[in-house]
């Protein structure tokens, strides 16, 4: 219930963090987040700031928004946020930027949580939806590449 795809960028982590951190910038890199918004007085990545997601589904919809809370932010390293529910991350999405050469390789995963409605949902849909996913992370890190460098 989790996957990762991996993309080499000519660029400094610093730079590429800053770009996938900034919530109000997916829509320029996602195929199905087309905008995001901080929430409660947040302003930036910060650990424990909130925002919400507009997502349309399969690029097609169902359209609708998520919350969202960041989980990790470590400058140049790591950005990580969860899709909540109840108080709970359903789903955790990830970015993990490791120097490489004169660049650095960055990587984006999600993981759904453990729980019993979700394993249903993958069991039935996870063929389909992994797919999609493992698609719109490469589109989402090629664009940021396309970007940085």
């Amino acid at each position: 219930m989790r996957d990762e795809v991996t993309v080499y960028m000519n660029a400094v982590p610093d730079k590429v963090w800053e770009l996938l951190s900034d919530v109000t910038r997916i829509g320029s890199y996602s195929p199905e987040t087309f905008e995001a918004e901080w929430l409660d007085g947040a302003s930036g990545p910060a650990v424990g700031a909130n925002f919400r997601g507009h997502v349309k589904r399969n690029g097609r919809g169902p359209t609708y928004w998520t919350k969202c809370k960041v989980l990790v932010s470590e400058p140049g390293k790591e950005f990580t946020f969860g899709v909540m529910n109840a108080g709970k991350a359903l789903n955790t999405w990830s970015y993990k930027i490791k120097p490489k050469g004169e660049g650095c390789e960055v990587t984006e995963s999600f993981e759904l949580a453990p729980i019993l409605p979700m394993k249903i949902y993958w069991a039935l849909l996870g063929w389909a939806r992994g797919k999609t996913n493992r698609n719109g992370m490469l589109a989402t890190l090629e664009r940021i590449k396309a970007e940085v460098e």
